[in-house]
């Protein structure tokens, strides 16, 4: 294993600090250096850059991130007890690692990172999916981030980058292809993580699009929501709230379609349509 600092290897460290993952957290350790590296390269350069890392656990991709050249790297870590662990890489790497003790979904990350950032991390099972739509969802467009690189279950990772008429397509797949350009990177097997969970892990990289089409987040969400709420149905049922089958034929797309067979810009379409429909109907009421 390719030795990346000076520091002793990841098991050593979790026998010295008597860390056994949480199956609460979600915790599944990567303790393979080469990986962890392998990461942090994808999401290169890092050189003069602020990284935010979300449950760091001890450390093995925040050494990696250090040692691939991040300015300054801000680890979340929610599980006080790998906070010691972290402190040892910080004082390796003199005012580089700022350590928050916090839960992620609680702290404002672009708050903290106080100007552009990159967020890299190996995110906790149980929590992944709503982290990423906080970041994709985000009010201010575009975002403060540069850049995603994420590791996920591999199904989660199928849904983020699914396209129309893909399997794993759906309110995921139409939220991060309108507002990203994401893609799966590569594979990270089971047997890579103490201890190995039952699924294979993606790591996927998500880049903000400059100039998403022009949208309604909120009525987007509520759209999608319908409309795969009850995937099984033609979209003249599942959208009958929003308008139904006259919505739809006022956007050019037959009512006896579902929504897997809808592009991102077909979903966008619909929310504004759906928008100008409620101007109209205040101005008369």
């Amino acid at each position: 294993m390719t030795q990346i600092d000076m520091l002793p290897p990841l098991r050593e460290v979790l026998a010295a600090h008597d860390l056994e993952p949480r199956k609460a957290l979600g915790q599944n350790f990567l303790l393979d250096l080469n990986l962890t590296a392998k990461i942090a390269r994808q999401a290169a350069p890092l050189d003069e850059t602020t990284v935010v890392e979300i449950g760091p656990g001890p450390g093995g991709l925040t050494r990696a991130l250090l040692a691939e050249g991040a300015r300054r790297v801000i680890a979340i870590e929610k599980d006080t007890r790998c906070l010691p662990a972290l402190q040892e890489i910080a004082d390796a790497y003199p005012g580089r690692l700022d350590i928050l003790s916090g839960d992620a979904l609680a702290i404002d990350i672009a708050q903290q990172a106080s100007g552009r950032f990159k967020l890299v991390a190996n995110l906790p099972y149980n929590v992944g999916t709503q982290i990423l739509l906080n970041l994709v969802t985000t009010a201010l467009w575009p975002p403060q981030w540069d850049s995603l690189t994420l590791m996920f279950q591999r199904e989660v990772a199928h849904r983020i980058v699914a396209r129309a008429g893909d399997d794993h397509y759906g309110r995921l797949g139409v939220l991060c292809g309108w507002r990203t350009e994401a893609e799966i990177l590569f594979d990270v097997p089971p047997q890579a993580f103490t201890p190995p969970p039952k699924v294979t892990s993606s790591v996927v990289r998500l880049i903000p699009r400059p100039a998403p089409a022009q949208a309604s987040l909120a009525t987007l969400e509520v759209v999608t929501a319908n409309a795969f709420g009850q995937r099984r149905k033609m979209l003249r049922q599942s959208l009958k709230a929003l308008g139904g089958e006259a919505l739809l034929q006022a956007a050019g797309i037959d009512p006896q379609r579902r929504a897997e067979t809808l592009s991102v810009a077909e979903f966008v379409t619909l929310a504004n349509l759906v928008d100008q429909r409620r101007t109209a109907n205040s101005k008369e009421g």
